[in-house]
């Protein structure tokens, strides 16, 4: 990977990110669960990521209204004091009500944040062939900052400071300057990919995302509600699987230009499908916990790479950046408490059943976004070809002017050069339409044949660019 300077900020951006992101949602949880009870913790968790939700749809217009006044930074500068100020009442939270208050103050904060450090990944990635292991290395040291977070056991003002410092940093690499943002956008083919196939492809992949967050909550409910006597502390260990899942699923999508990544993400799918089907059967569910923080490393680096890598394409990239991530948490807090409530039914066949229908929603969705684009045939290449170069050949009047250019004709010349090669009207209709005499039409047309070495009105039409 060609690492320049704000490459590597945007990469620090993302993995500062992720950690703030998760270990901020770790340590609600955990104080929610003192405070107010294990039960209240699914809801007031889909309170702040719902924030979150806010922050990442909310970013672009605000973002937008900060460029017409001048001020592109003002936005994340912003961020950072919502951000922290929430982030206070989580570490050292007075009252359960406070704490769900200011915890969506944060995760709005964080939300804003998060918009930020994909729209500049997106913006510096988006001509790299290694997108995918950019997003799966930062997500894979967002989550080993955790990891070390959690060791340490370093809650209340230690983390608090740590959690602080990460969100100023965050706000310093990831402000895009206002130039880049306008000038992001590159060129769209539109031999190759019209804009309605954009938006329908944008679409179906936020659908798809959120049909895969389904999956995988239930997955992480059934192996949740199997190993409840705390057998395995989730927190440390386990982690350690989504950091490597997280890094080999970047370089695996970055294969053949990131043709496979939506069949590899299918069978990663199933994978978890088939863990579900198991465990629900009586399996150890330590095999469904491995195969879930497995597939979650694949899952957030697929959902990453597919947005950061689209956005450019689309007229608002900065709101198209975070779509995956919004996308995972609409889903998360709107559908976890069914899941769980699917889970702790205890009916197993109405587990393998709705396991059984998300795949299948998975793979129409996959279909429908057009995520699987295997290697291209020869007649593809011969088409994208020709689409390119006839996206890059020079307009008609772009081939006129140049014309023009190069023979130094001047204005009235250009004139009675335009009247002549549009058809075959007499000079004497030329004259009357430009108000000027016969013989200075004629004497117009001899300079032209001069400059342009033609002899003849036909020769002239003829190496003149025609409409």
């Amino acid at each position: 990977m060609n690492l320049s300077r704000s490459k590597i900020n945007a990469l620090l951006a993302l993995a500062l990110f992720t950690f703030a992101f998760l270990a901020a949602e770790f340590r609600f949880d955990i104080n929610i669960g003192l405070l107010a009870g294990a039960e209240r913790v699914v809801l007031a968790q889909g309170f702040i990521l719902g924030a979150s939700v806010l922050g990442f749809i909310g970013y672009a217009p605000l973002l937008e209204h900060a460029q017409h006044k001048g001020q592109p930074q003002a936005v994340v500068s912003a961020a950072v004091p919502i951000a922290i100020l929430g982030l206070t009442q989580i570490q050292s939270p007075t009252s359960p009500l406070a704490l769900e208050i200011l915890g969506c103050l944060a995760f709005l904060g964080l939300g804003l944040l998060g918009a930020a450090t994909h729209h500049a990944f997106s913006l510096t990635f988006q001509d790299d062939p290694k997108l995918a292991t950019g997003a799966g290395a930062a997500y894979a040291a967002g989550i080993l900052m955790q990891f070390a977070i959690n060791l340490l056991d370093c809650g209340g003002i230690a983390e608090l400071i740590v959690l602080g410092t990460a969100t100023i940093a965050i706000s310093v690499l990831s402000v895009v300057p206002q130039k880049a943002a306008e000038n992001s956008s590159p060129t769209i083919n539109p031999f190759a990919e019209p804009s309605h196939a954009l938006a329908k492809q944008a679409c179906w992949s936020i659908a798809l995302v959120m049909i895969l967050a389904c999956l995988f909550s239930t997955l992480d409910n059934v192996v949740t509600l199997s190993n409840a006597h705390g057998t395995i502390a989730v927190q440390t260990w386990p982690r350690l699987f989504l950091a490597a899942s997280g890094l080999v699923a970047g370089i695996v999508f970055d294969l053949a230009e990131r043709r496979y990544m939506g069949l590899v993400m299918l069978g990663i799918a199933a994978l978890s499908t088939i863990s579900i089907l198991a465990v629900e059967a009586g399996a150890d569910p330590n095999l469904g916990l491995v195969v879930f923080y497995l597939s979650s490393g694949f899952f957030v680096t697929f959902f990453t790479a597919t947005f950061t890598q689209l956005a450019p394409r689309m007229h608002t990239p900065a709101l198209w950046a975070g779509m995956g991530r919004a996308a995972n948490n609409v889903c998360a807090f709107t559908t976890s408490g069914i899941s769980l409530a699917l889970v702790t039914s205890g009916n197993v066949a109405l587990i393998m059943i709705g396991a059984l229908m998300l795949l299948v929603a998975a793979s129409v969705a996959f279909v429908a976004a057009g995520l699987f684009r295997l290697p291209q045939t020869e007649q593809e290449r011969e088409r994208e070809q020709l689409a390119e170069e006839a996206l890059a050949a020079p307009t008609i009047e772009e081939q006129r002017q140049a014309f023009i250019a190069n023979h130094a004709l001047t204005p009235r010349e250009v004139d009675v050069l335009i009247a002549v090669t549009q058809d075959e009207r007499p000079l004497k209709q030329v004259a009357e339409e430009l108000g000027i005499s016969m013989r200075m039409v004629q004497r117009h047309l001899s300079s032209i044949y001069q400059k342009t070495d033609t002899q003849t009105r036909a020769g002239l039409t003829k190496a003149f660019p025609s409409a």
